[in-house]
């Protein structure tokens, strides 16, 4: 069973105040809580094991070393990675998205070659593309979005050519909520034999993921979004590509041997991993995956589910609310885990994000406001920004209720 009051004590932050106010924590697509195991786990092996890893023989050395490593197959299970030799550590899915346009960029493509990108796309997954083609005549498309937030696919087909090197896309819009249809991109992208990369940072706290039946090319999360530590993130990539594509950074770890005449390259996936890496973290990685997993995504979608189609039939209730996304034209009907995930973006009559926002942290709501590292999405949108109100596990139907009550008494001023 799903004992909502447990999992939050799980969570000693979500017990504080603000401004005399309970904390309502309605910011998770920005970074989520963290867990009292992955706080123990971190603060662990600050005390008992802390030692660099890979680099000695001492007792302490090889076992962080061993935590660390174990942490990797942590990861391998969570997303169903074939092997270890597939699960880059970096700090985050920036970092992850950042390599692989570097290196796999390096590596294959060209002057007059193309990379497909869509107009719901974080600053993350478009910037690194627009670094690469400042170095070289590279082309950027983009799949365009329909009025309520979905992806054209025809259009998406449309774009391919013999030129298209590589599909770069959300699994799910950290504004709108939009759940992509991965799996038929993948197949659309592959029939045109060209790779994909899934920026899965949204999606990793909310469903399962199975790189191998979705049969992604790359894949990119981040630990923070998923209840674990800030500055740690995975890349997945399969081995045909990794083993083709050149390091991202140089340094220790990453090397062979070293001769100021020549250097030779570690094997997967050290060779991505320059310098001493943040084992720390990925122990703390590691615990927030399994207690995700111990729960299950089945009971977490379903709560989630309910939660964010109580949260849109409220929110429709206020006079002059603004939806957007794939519920935007009827907020009333129940959420698709399958179509829209656990994300509410809207605007309030004439009323500015900023201000809305701005008030109601004073009444101890937190949530997000501004164009959400998506600025051609809002673009798109024809709006500046909006408030976002993004649910986690641990969010409950009261603190909608709060949020609701809030924005009323906030329409009060205006």
């Amino acid at each position: 069973m799903f004992d909502i009051q447990k999992i939050r004590e799980d969570f000693p932050i979500l017990g504080r105040e603000v401004y005399g106010r309970p904390l309502v924590y309605l910011d998770n697509g920005a970074t989520t809580q963290k867990p009292r195991c992955v706080i123990d786990a971190m603060t662990d092996e600050y005390l008992n094991v802390n030692a660099n890893v890979h680099r000695g023989v001492h007792y302490l050395s090889q076992q962080a070393t061993e935590l660390h490593e174990q942490a990797r197959e942590t990861v391998r299970r969570f997303i169903n990675a074939r092997s270890t030799a597939e699960i880059v550590f970096t700090r985050g899915t920036t970092e992850s998205i950042n390599l692989v346009a570097s290196s796999f960029g390096q590596a294959f493509l060209h002057d007059g070659d193309e990379v497909i990108l869509t107009e719901m796309e974080h600053h993350s997954n478009i910037v690194p593309w627009q670094l690469l083609q400042a170095r070289m005549d590279l082309r950027i498309k983009v799949c365009p979005i329909s009025d309520d937030g979905r992806l054209d696919l025809s259009a998406l087909e449309q774009l391919f050519t013999p030129r298209t090197r590589l599909l770069a896309c959300t699994a799910v819009s950290n504004v709108l909520g939009t759940v992509n249809p991965a799996s038929d991109i993948i197949a659309m992208a592959h029939a045109h034999d060209v790779p994909v990369l899934i920026d899965a940072a949204q999606a990793a706290p909310h469903m399962p993921i199975d790189v191998q039946a979705l049969d992604c090319d790359f894949l990119a999360f981040s630990g923070h979004k998923v209840y674990g530590p800030t500055g740690i993130g995975v890349l997945y990539g399969k081995e045909k590509w990794l083993d083709r594509m050149p390091p991202y950074m140089g340094g220790g770890e990453m090397i062979g041997k070293v001769s100021f005449e020549r250097t030779t390259f570690n094997v997967l996936p050290y060779k991505f991993e320059a310098g001493t890496p943040d084992y720390i973290a990925t122990t703390g990685l590691a615990k927030a995956l399994d207690y995700v997993s111990s729960i299950g995504f089945d009971t977490i979608m379903e709560h989630e589910r309910t939660l964010t189609n109580y949260a849109l039939r409220r929110l429709a209730e206020i006079p002059g609310m603004r939806i957007f996304g794939p519920q935007a034209s009827s907020p009333q009907q129940l959420t698709d885990p399958d179509d829209h995930d656990a994300v509410i973006s809207f605007l309030v009559g004439d009323i500015h994000h900023l201000d809305l926002g701005t008030l109601l942290d004073r009444l101890g709501i937190a949530v997000r406001t501004g164009h959400h590292c998506a600025e051609p999405l809002m673009h798109r949108l024809g709006i500046e920004g909006t408030v976002r109100a993004s649910f986690a596990l641990y969010n409950t139907c009261e603190e909608v209720d709060a949020l609701v009550a809030a924005i009323l008494r906030v329409m009060k001023m205006f």
